[in-house]
């Protein structure tokens, strides 16, 4: 009797282990969102109702999916260098660790910004991990001072917030941008930045001095054709708002027409009448919220690379004040499209690599003119700003009393474009 328990018990577990691979494989392939228990059974070579004998739902695997990674013992985490110590920072070497770790990266990057919903069922594990994650950090930068690895001068737990949202959107931006975003180099390069006292120029360089504009077009949306009757344009202007408020609530996968039409007070053959699918609906609301972004860029016409940059934290604080719903769209769905198959794939891999070329020929721009200290590469800054922007912005969901995105870019761009 009992070896015959043992041997029930063991062909449970080797089929819940199954099930959990089944799921880590197809959340990493397609995402959370986009992937159904009838999916996941089917990958595990199970039936639907057979699996549901050993979970009770798709936010139960994922939980068991998270828990696989924390106990993985090939990883290498900041808790695990917190335990011990280390004369050197160790950001690099834990992120080399999560590259080698199969799956995580993908599916991190899409947690990050996807799970800032609130009702998402990773929500409150990674709104923990990161208020926690941020002390750890400063305790690590600050032994690191101690031991002359980084400037006396430098705020650690301002560092430990900057380099740990930069950190998480990296991790994002490699998904899309591969040949241009290495996160180990970055937090490498980073890492020997943090060496020097804010806002060093080496005293053999000459003064800064005012640069010519950059050779840089902004991302502008195309302006907006009105066409048809007033009464159709305000109606399908409606369900673009509602349907942006929805997928910044719920995601795009897991957002159906049906409750888009509910919303606007339509049916659903009228909302097909001005959207022939969903994905046209997402990507006009992604043109939605270009076009308002865009609409608050403004730059003076003698303005240099490094005035642009400057400005740039304003922009982000007029967004994080008018426009929250913007920043909320933006985070969800640019994770949850992180696998190649979602719609807005593209869009977000073509939105990246504009943002870095313009961010790139700012400080090319800024370096000509003196104003980037040459210790200092144009192309690893632009990659860590657009790193540290979007990070900043996902921690701010999070924690929308306790991250100051605007307040965060002005130091490191005081630090980075010293005056």
């Amino acid at each position: 009797m009992t070896l015959t328990m043992t041997s029930r018990a063991a062909r449970t577990e080797r089929t819940r282990a199954s099930i959990v691979d089944a799921a880590l494989a197809l959340f990493t392939q397609h995402g959370y969102r986009a992937v159904s228990l009838r999916d996941i059974a089917a990958e595990a070579g199970i039936s639907h109702p057979a699996l549901l004998k050993h979970f009770r739902g798709k936010e139960e695997l994922l939980a068991c999916v998270l828990e696989r990674f924390e106990d993985d013992t090939t990883l290498t985490t900041l808790p695990d260098i917190a335990r011990g110590s280390t004369d050197d920072l160790p950001f690099s070497m834990v992120a080399r660790s999560n590259a080698e770790a199969p799956g995580y990266l993908p599916l991190f990057a899409s947690l990050i910004g996807e799970a800032s919903a609130a009702g998402h069922p990773a929500h409150e594990t990674m709104r923990e991990r990161a208020a926690g994650i941020g002390p750890l950090g400063a305790a690590m930068i600050e032994a690191a001072q101690g031991e002359g690895v980084v400037g006396d001068d430098r705020d650690p737990a301002a560092e430990s917030v900057r380099l740990m949202a930069a950190w998480d959107a990296l991790q994002v931006v490699a998904q899309y941008l591969p040949e241009r975003a290495d996160v180990v180099d970055a937090l490498e390069r980073h890492e020997e930045l943090l060496a020097f006292p804010v806002g060093w120029r080496s005293p053999d360089e000459p003064p800064a001095g005012a640069g010519a504009v950059p050779v840089y077009t902004p991302l502008a949306s195309a302006p907006r054709v009105e066409t048809g009757y007033r009464a159709g344009r305000a109606r399908r202007q409606r369900i673009i708002e509602d349907a942006m408020t929805l997928f910044g609530r719920e995601g795009y996968g897991d957002t159906p027409l049906r409750d888009i039409a509910e919303r606007v007070g339509v049916s659903k053959s009228a909302l097909y009448h001005h959207f022939p699918s969903k994905d046209a609906l997402l990507l006009a609301v992604l043109e939605e919220r270009d076009r308002r972004i865009d609409a608050t860029a403004t730059a003076a016409a003698d303005a240099t690379g490094a005035d642009l940059l400057r400005a740039l934290p304003d922009g982000a604080e007029a967004n994080e004040r008018d426009a929250p719903g913007l920043v909320e769209v933006y985070a969800v769905i640019s994770c949850e499209a992180v696998p190649e198959s979602h719609p807005a794939h593209a869009y977000f891999a073509h939105r990246f690599a504009s943002a870095l070329d313009g961010f790139e020929s700012m400080f090319r721009a800024a370096a000509a003119a003196g104003d980037l200290p040459a210790h200092r590469d144009p192309s690893h800054e632009a990659l860590w700003l657009l790193a540290l922007w979007d990070g900043l912005q996902y921690q701010w969901l999070y924690d929308r009393g306790g991250v100051d995105i605007g307040g965060q870019l002005r130091a490191h761009l005081d630090d980075v474009l010293p005056r």
